[in-house]
């Protein structure tokens, strides 16, 4: 019997009582358990068992994850992941970058040179709960960076963070053979350097406008927003040959929504609950590198 579905499990510490327990839901919601093996490090632990479902569709995957979110395991989050997927040859990676390849906000720190960072910093939040038009709340954002030096930027840009994990994932992929992305409501600005510096294969975000070194407040050209994610992960998958079942969204925000529900599998990084109720998955801890045994690499 070959496996259809992976159940990726991980968490700070899986103690046996909980892997005992989601073994018991998996069996309860009609998957066998083919084989199980353990991974991890000293940071976050991983079990994966490899199951056979009875209705391997769509629709038979959709209700072994809605089983397992709803279960709400403490500790413990579980991927449903296609074996195709896990088992592609090639495989598209797209991610988001503020609160997910980095740790900031970025609109936030230039905001914070203006002496608007808690203002900016709740449009902020309501825009990735959904709750504001992204264009417009970003139009909004970046106005208040109207006057100030371009050095703002190269000051920023210093201290900006990766996410941990985020160096070793990229890594993985692109050792794999594998195409990883990003695409960001930010700024190229800011994200030039780290795609650079990360080697990944394609990045787009939105430009600030300065003229004269001052930012004048306005971003150029149309605004990278949730559907524009989406086109770019379509795009780019097709310009390499991957069929969008093996491609892999990570996001943590309502921007993101549209680029995870399309990928293959959409991956919810710390993210929003409104983000975390629709994602196929969830990483509840800082470790973006666990997106790699979601996806097998």
């Amino acid at each position: 019997m070959t496996s259809n579905v992976t159940a990726v499990s991980y968490g700070l510490k899986l103690t046996p009582a909980e892997l005992e327990q989601l073994r018991s839901l998996l069996t309860g919601s009609g998957a066998a358990v083919q084989s199980e093996t353990q991974a991890g490090d000293n940071r976050y632990e991983v079990h994966t068992a490899d199951l056979a479902l009875a209705d391997a569709t769509t629709a038979g995957i959709t209700a072994l994850r809605r089983a397992v979110a709803e279960a709400s395991l403490d500790g413990l989050d579980t991927a449903i992941v296609p074996a195709g997927l896990r088992t592609a040859p090639r495989k598209f990676l797209i991610m988001d970058v503020d609160s997910t390849l980095i740790q900031q906000e970025v609109i936030e720190l230039l905001a914070a040179y203006a002496g608007k960072r808690e203002e900016v910093a709740a449009v902020t939040e309501a825009a990735m709960r959904g709750e504001l038009d992204f264009a417009q709340s970003l139009h909004a954002r970046v106005a208040v960076l109207a006057g100030l030096p371009a050095a703002v930027v190269d000051a920023v840009r210093a201290e900006v963070k990766l996410s941990e994990g985020a160096a070793e994932l990229v890594a993985a992929f692109k050792a794999a053979g594998h195409v990883v992305a990003v695409v960001s409501g930010g700024f190229n600005q800011i994200l030039r350097p780290i795609a650079e510096d990360l080697g990944l294969d394609y990045w787009i975000a939105n430009e600030l406008e300065i003229v004269d070194g001052v930012l004048t407040g306005k971003v150029l050209g149309a605004v990278i927003d949730r559907e524009a994610k989406e086109k770019y992960l379509r795009e780019w998958a097709a310009a390499e040959g991957i069929a969008m079942e093996h491609t892999i969204a990570v996001g943590d925000g309502a921007n993101d929504l549209d680029m995870l529900g399309a990928a293959g599998i959409g991956v919810a990084f710390n993210a929003k609950p409104a983000v975390r109720a629709v994602a196929d998955s969830a990483v509840n801890m800082p470790y973006l590198d666990a997106v790699r045994h979601i996806a097998g690499v």
